[in-house]
């Protein structure tokens, strides 16, 4: 089974309920995720996304380059929230999701990735293990990134919250 990023977009009703009450986060999250390809048809940026396997690669990406907010992980935990495939679900406030929204749209992927050598990665030890395939990987990893950048702007743009968590 594998590790995937995960992210959802919440309103600040929503957000605030889900801090009091993380199973009803977890059945709403759900099933905003089942109806995300109705969601979408309309050219709207989706309310959840996933960035499959390249998570951990993109934080380490970040974290190499000091990037202000942890949008891999969240920055703050949900009160009591259960585990929600590999461990509980931390979110980004609103506030935060802006500061992450304009970082990102300074931050094009080719200047993410400028510089980073497959021998930094393997020292790295990253999820999944990408022995020998390094820089071919990178552009997995960007092409999640491209689709995160939207996604952010949208949430920032509607005053939205981030949920983040593994699954």
């Amino acid at each position: 089974m594998s590790m995937i990023g995960e992210y959802a977009r919440l309103t600040p009703a929503e957000l605030e309920r889900a801090v009091r009450d993380p199973s009803w986060a977890l059945e709403f999250i759900y099933e905003l995720i089942e109806a995300g390809a109705a969601e979408t048809a309309g050219g709207r940026q989706p309310r959840c996304l996933d960035i499959d396997k390249a998570w951990d690669t993109l934080g380490f990406l970040l974290r190499r380059i000091e990037f202000p907010v942890d949008i891999v992980h969240g920055e703050e935990k949900i009160p009591g929230a259960e585990d929600w495939g590999y461990g509980p679900p931390r979110y980004l406030p609103p506030d935060r999701v802006h500061a992450a929204a304009a970082a990102l749209g300074e931050l094009p992927s080719d200047a993410l990735v400028r510089g980073v050598k497959e021998a930094e990665l393997a020292e790295a030890d990253l999820y999944p293990n990408i022995a020998g395939e390094g820089l071919q990987w990178l552009k997995y990893v960007t092409h999640h990134y491209d689709a995160l950048v939207p996604f952010f702007q949208a949430a920032a743009a509607a005053g939205d919250a981030v949920v983040v968590w593994l699954d």
